[in-house]
């Protein structure tokens, strides 16, 4: 994501097959990635030298919008603004 201004959205989009769509904050985000990161029998090898599954899942946050979490499964997420950029919150 090289737009700077995605890094001041802090609400997110999840999509997982076959459940409703959920808007999370940042925080619940990086949780959920970092669960969907503990299910998985090995990590992606870009993200396999990273120290924790909170610093994985933080570069998934930064650099993706979607993680295979079984062979033709992927998750999803997509960063969105709530309020319009320079709305006082």
């Amino acid at each position: 994501m090289s737009d700077p201004l995605i890094r001041e959205l802090d609400h997110y989009v999840v999509l997982e097959p076959g459940a409703p769509q959920q808007l999370l904050s940042a925080a619940d985000t990086l949780g959920w990635l970092e669960r969907q990161l503990r299910s998985l029998d090995a990590v992606p090898e870009d993200l396999s030298t990273l120290a924790s599954t909170a610093d994985q899942a933080q570069r998934l946050l930064e650099t993706a919008c979607e993680l295979e979490v079984q062979p033709g499964v992927t998750v999803q997420w997509f960063a969105i603004r709530l309020e319009p950029p320079g709305a006082a919150s």
